[in-house]
């Protein structure tokens, strides 16, 4: 997981949503017009303290604690891009955007296009996703298929503290509204080198984060660590996975996808969202339409299943685990 830092760069070990705190940090320095917004990100530093302390640095006029009320936090931040403003609005939890859908779907991703241009809508909406942190089912969804389907919005959700930073400054410096997930099952797995330098990692770049030849296996966010989990372990019975992360789902890295199945000629995609119209069937249909002649096997999906998300008791059966992701990658990798 860890990325390649110079030698010549200061950094810091930091852990995911330290990562998300230093990316705010560095861009409310650089840019007076970055403000963040939202639940609690005040006083309190965030449910999970991805805000923490930002308010003494940069005071309350630019780190503003809203009402409960997320079609407010929306609205509110449209109305601020689109007269200049880059703000940075957080909802508690992917399960409680819901409310903020109309104002993020019907405005922040048709205000170029309905302005002709004339406005755009640098906002960012961030939201902790997915489960595996023993809450409840609003709590720990994982919808990001809602949004990658609109057209005007783009989703990245990062896997690692470097790419969370980079992923996260890239974000709020877009001239268009960004749907930002972070995957709080890792907030705090592991700690990365992440320079202390301002610094971007585009949209649309997959990483490689494994090299293979048997399966290419896709994913992103929480799943990447148990993917590598698996693929490492599958090593050692002579499965030769490669493991892509996929980082940014709109706008999605189709060529690396292309060349990795042609190199492999299988594929599975691992997610924790529900398993129908979850974004492996756009991945899978991308291969099936542009490089299908290399097919060897018939492509699989890990996913979670098509019930709401359970309470924390039976959890660990809706995620896909190391254990889950090997038994797919041998089915395909078998046939």
């Amino acid at each position: 997981m860890s990325q390649q830092v110079t030698d010549q760069e200061s950094t810091q070990s930091l852990t995911l949503v330290q990562a998300v705190r230093d990316a705010l940090y560095t861009e409310m320095a650089r840019d007076e017009s970055v403000v963040v917004m939202g639940e609690d990100v005040g006083e309190n530093g965030g449910v999970f303290r991805a805000t923490q302390d930002l308010i003494d640095e940069f005071g309350e006029n630019r780190v503003i604690d809203t009402p409960l009320a997320e079609s407010g936090i929306a609205g509110t931040a449209i109305g601020m891009a689109a007269y200049g403003m880059r703000p940075v609005a957080e909802f508690q939890f992917m399960g409680f955007i819901y409310p903020a859908f109309d104002q993020i779907v019907s405005h922040a991703a048709r205000l170029r296009t309905r302005s002709n241009g004339r406005f755009t809508c640098p906002a960012v909406f961030r939201a902790p996703y997915g489960g595996g942190i023993h809450a409840p089912e609003h709590h720990s969804e994982s919808t990001e298929a809602f949004f990658v389907h609109h057209p005007g919005l783009k989703v990245a959700i990062p896997s690692t503290p470097y790419d969370t930073k980079g992923m996260l400054i890239q974000a709020i410096r877009d001239p268009d509204p960004v749907v930002f997930l972070e995957p709080k099952l890792i907030y705090r797995a592991f700690r990365e080198d992440v320079p202390e330098t301002d610094y971007t990692v585009p949209f649309g770049e997959a990483k490689v984060r494994r090299e293979g030849s048997d399966v290419s296996v896709f994913t992103w966010g929480a799943m990447t660590p148990a993917t590598l989990e698996a693929a490492d372990e599958l090593s050692e019975e002579g499965i030769d996975a490669e493991v892509v992360d996929l980082r940014s789902l709109s706008p999605l890295d189709e060529d690396t996808i292309k060349e990795s199945f042609k190199k492999t000629g299988r594929a599975v995609v691992v997610h924790e969202a529900p398993r129908t119209a979850g974004l492996a069937s756009e991945v899978i249909t991308t291969i099936q339409e542009d490089v299908l002649l290399y097919q060897e096997a018939p492509m699989n999906r890990v996913t979670g299943f098509d019930v709401p998300f359970p309470l924390y008791a039976i959890e660990e059966y809706y995620l896909p685990e190391p254990a889950r992701i090997k038994d797919g990658i041998r089915e395909t990798v078998e046939f």
